[in-house]
């Protein structure tokens, strides 16, 4: 870790896209910030830092989270996945493949975050229907408002997924 430690310090092991990490960090220290600060792995984005626009959505062992609200000192052990350990030997997921072909982006800051609990949503079940994919996606706000894109690329990829 480079930062400067302030606060009280712990010893936190975790395991970052495959990668096992031990590090010595100050208390307070987010998901987030350490998976963009010290990892270097931007994809999760620090959009309104309270929870609400699901832009730092990440996997923590296989299920969703909002990297700006869990501590790294919370999750001793655990099993981190961004978006940039979704691909795999040169090969994009096939989730990350559904977006670019059905168009699921516009800025792409909400991408990322889009993306994992696109991920999630399809390990979880939760893709049926349209209806149930936009309910069960709704914790990731596009404002783009690139919304039937991004219902058609879960749908499609979840097909893949699921073969």
């Amino acid at each position: 870790m480079n930062r400067v430690l302030l606060g009280p310090t712990v010893r936190t092991a975790v395991k970052v896209n495959g990668e096992q990490v031990d590090v010595d960090h100050d208390a307070r220290v987010t998901l987030l910030d350490f998976l963009r600060e010290d990892r270097g792995l931007t994809g999760a984005k620090k959009g309104c830092n309270r929870g609400e626009c699901g832009s730092c959505t990440v996997l923590v062992d296989g299920r969703r989270a909002n990297a700006c609200m869990v501590l790294l000192a919370g999750i001793h052990g655990a099993e981190i996945t961004t978006v940039e350990g979704l691909a795999a030997d040169g090969e994009l997921h096939p989730m990350q493949r559904a977006f670019i072909d059905h168009d699921a982006f516009q800025c792409g800051f909400c991408t990322p975050g889009q993306i994992m609990s696109a991920v999630a949503c399809v390990a979880e079940g939760h893709v049926s229907d349209a209806g149930e994919i936009r309910e069960w996606m709704s914790g990731n706000i596009c404002r783009c408002s690139a919304y039937p894109q991004i219902t058609a690329a879960v749908a499609a990829a979840a097909k893949e997924m699921e073969s």
